[in-house]
């Protein structure tokens, strides 16, 4: 019994230090990409590699581009199409969660997830696509420290550069250049509201751009866009 309770309290010792360890690892990176532009995340990483599976000569579609060099009715349209309540939340909508939840219960199946930007933001940059229990949670640690560490600007302009936008496309400058022909300063309001609308699917709508519902949510959009406050 007692070589039992030691081997447990030294497992419980050993689950402790690997989420400190894990913590500070999160609080570094975070610090650091605070003031440096990430060169990559985790979610290109997996693109990258599914990507080269068929292809090994395959590339990401990727440039930064500061905040200034984006143009503001992208902006409007991401926040009127992701998280309208970006600027005043401290990371989490839980009225969106609450909607989210209610939506997914009535359709019984997972259709809308109630994420934030900055949630966004923290899966992107750390985590994987799954939709497990425990990816959430790290997601909400990550979630909490960005908005402690960061403002909101640089949470968006971070997301703004990263986020996918189709078949190997990342970030807005990328997106538009793909889409457009044009750099992400050009966009002009439609164009920024359809690029707003293809984020929660990018890859499908990459392949399918006069898809029936893009046109309808690209309107949504255009109508919200309006009443968008910018960080």
């Amino acid at each position: 019994m007692k070589a039992a309770s030691r081997w447990l309290k030294w497992g419980l010792f050993g689950l402790i230090a690997l989420g400190c360890t894990w913590l500070l690892w999160l609080f570094l990176w975070v610090m650091y990409w605070g003031h440096f532009n990430p060169g990559t995340t985790r979610f290109m990483e997996i693109r990258l590699s599914e990507l080269q599976a068929k292809n090994p000569a395959a590339e990401l579609r990727h440039q930064w581009v500061p905040y200034a060099r984006i143009s503001t009715e992208l902006k409007r349209a991401i926040i009127a199409a992701e998280d309208a309540k970006f600027v005043d939340h401290e990371g989490f909508d839980w009225d969106g969660i609450q909607k989210a939840i209610e939506k997914n219960q009535k359709k019984g199946r997972f259709v809308a997830g109630g994420s934030t930007i900055s949630q966004q933001l923290a899966k992107n940059l750390f985590l994987t696509p799954d939709k497990s229990l425990l990816r959430k949670a790290n997601e909400a640690v990550i979630t909490l420290l960005l908005e402690a560490l960061w403002s909101k600007q640089r949470i968006f302009e971070v997301y703004l550069n990263v986020i996918e936008w189709g078949n190997g496309v990342f970030g807005a400058e990328a997106a538009a250049r793909h889409y457009y022909g044009i750099g992400a300063a050009q966009l002009g309001a439609a164009q920024a509201a359809k690029l707003a609308a293809m984020v929660p699917n990018p890859r499908f709508y990459d392949r399918n751009r006069n898809a029936p519902g893009l046109a309808r949510k690209t309107g949504i959009i255009l109508a919200r866009m309006p009443a968008s406050e910018l960080p």
